[in-house]
C-alpha cells in the first residue's frame, strides 16, 4: 500500500490506467476512504474532515470511481457531490449491510474495506438505496421540523397537566393545540404564576406550527400538484399527501404500485426454511416517517369520522374476526392498501371512487 507522503508527491500516477472502487466510512467530524484497485489490492486508505471542501479536495482529482458509502445524516449531501464530481456512488442501506453493523472488529479504517470490497464484487450486497433531490428534501424538512415542534408541544402539554395534578387540580379538557393561559384561570393564584411561563411557551409553539402549516399548503399549491389527487381519499390530509409525494419523489420507480407497502415496510418479513414458515411482523424497512403517516390516515379511516369505503369496510371485516391484536392487524393492513391506492391515484390521475369495487359487486349481482 502506498503512504500518505508517496501519494502526494506522484499525484494522480498511483491510479492512472486502474479500475477503482472507493469505500468511504463517514463520521460527523472525520471520514476514512479506502481505495482499492480491481484485483482487490488496496492503494490507498486515507482520513479527511466530512467536510465539502475536504471531499472535494479528496475526490475531485481521481478518475471516475465506484464509491461505497452508508446511509447516514452526511450521506445526501455527500452522495451528491460525489455524483457531480464524475464518480459513480452507491448509497449503501446500512441495516443490510451485516458485515459492518453487527462486525465484532468494527472502526473506520475497516468498515471503509468492507464498503470497497461489497461493491466491488457485487453492488447488490449492499441494499443501495436512492435519495432525494435537494428540492424534495428541503420540503420534506418543513414536514419534519413541524413534527418536531408538535412532539414538543405534546411534552410540554403533558407535563403542565401532570404538574397541576400533583396539587389535587385538572385543566379542562382540550386539544393540544387549544392549551393556552386562558385554561389556568381555573387553578389556584400561586399555581397559575407557576404555570404561566409554561403556558405561553406552549402558545408560542402553536403559533409556529400553524406558520408551518401554512407553508406545508402553500408548497403542495406551488409545486406539488398531485397531492391534490391523494387528497380525495379521506383521511388523507396535506401533511400525508406531501409527506408521500416527497418521500416517494418518483412513482414510476415502482413496477407496480403494489410495491409500495414493501417499500414502507408495512408487509411480513419472512423467514422460511424447509417446510418452517412462521408468522412474523412487518418488515419496518424504508422510511419511518412515512410509514406512521400510512398508520394515522389508516386509523382514521377505520375509526367513527372515516367515511363508507371499500378499504374502511375491508379493513372492519379484519377486525371483526377477532383473536390477539386483531384491531392492530387491521389497521397496518389498511395502511398498506392505502399507500398501494395512493400511488394508483398518483399515476393513473383517476377520480377516486370510495365504493367502487362493491357498487360492481353490486352490478354483477344485479
Amino acid at each position: 500500500m502506498k503512504k500518505n507522503s508517496t501519494v502526494a508527491n506522484s499525484g494522480k500516477q498511483i491510479f492512472k490506467g486502474k479500475k477503482l472502487t472507493i469505500g468511504l466510512d463517514q463520521g460527523d467530524r472525520w471520514s476514512f476512504y479506502c481505495v482499492m484497485d480491481e484485483a482487490g489490492q488496496v492503494i490507498l486508505e486515507q482520513k479527511l474532515p466530512t467536510t465539502s471542501e475536504a471531499m472535494k479536495q479528496a475526490f475531485g482529482k481521481m478518475p471516475r470511481s465506484l464509491i461505497a458509502l452508508e446511509t447516514g445524516t452526511h450521506s445526501p449531501w455527500v452522495s451528491r457531490l460525489l455524483t457531480e464530481l464524475g464518480h459513480q456512488v452507491i448509497v449503501a442501506h446500512a441495516q443490510k449491510v451485516q458485515w459492518i453493523t453487527k462486525s465484532s472488529r468494527k472502526d473506520d479504517r475497516h468498515d471503509a474495506r468492507t464498503l470497497a470490497r461489497l461493491a466491488r464484487v457485487d453492488p447488490e450486497l449492499l441494499g443501495p438505496v436512492r435519495h432525494r433531490s435537494v428540492k424534495a428534501q428541503l420540503h420534506l424538512t418543513v414536514i419534519r421540523a413541524r413534527a418536531e415542534l408538535v412532539s414538543a408541544r405534546t411534552a410540554l402539554v403533558n407535563a403542565a397537566r401532570g404538574l397541576v395534578k400533583s396539587y389535587g387540580q385538572r385543566l379542562p379538557k382540550c386539544g393540544t393545540y387549544q392549551v393556552s393561559r386562558e385554561l389556568a384561570t381555573v387553578l389556584s393564584t400561586e399555581l397559575r404564576d407557576v404555570l404561566e411561563p409554561l403556558l405561553q411557551e406552549i402558545e408560542s409553539l402553536n403559533e409556529r406550527i400553524k406558520e408551518y402549516d401554512g407553508r406545508m399548503e402553500k408548497i403542495a399549491k406551488e409545486v406539488y400538484p398531485e397531492v391534490f389527487l391523494l387528497k380525495q381519499v379521506k383521511g388523507v390530509g396535506t401533511q400525508i399527501a406531501l409527506t408521500y409525494v416527497l418521500t416517494i419523489e418518483d412513482p414510476y420507480r415502482f413496477a407496480k404500485s403494489r410495491e409500495v407497502g414493501c417499500f414502507l415496510g408495512l408487509r411480513p418479513g419472512r423467514r422460511n426454511s424447509g417446510e418452517s414458515e412462521p408468522q412474523k411482523g412487518i418488515s419496518k424497512e424504508g422510511d419511518r416517517y412515512l410509514r406512521t403517516m400510512m398508520v394515522q390516515g389508516a386509523h382514521y379511516i377505520l375509526g367513527p369520522f372515516g367515511e363508507d369505503s371499500d378499504l374502511r369496510r375491508w379493513g372492519r371485516k379484519l377486525a371483526e374476526r377477532g383473536g390477539k391484536n386483531a384491531k392492530k392487524r387491521a389497521v397496518v393492513a389498511v395502511a398498506r392498501k392505502l399507500a398501494v391506492l395512493l400511488h394508483r391515484l398518483w399515476v393513473g390521475g383517476e377520480v377516486y371512487e370510495p365504493l367502487r369495487n362493491s357498487q360492481k359487486a353490486m352490478g354483477e349481482v344485479a
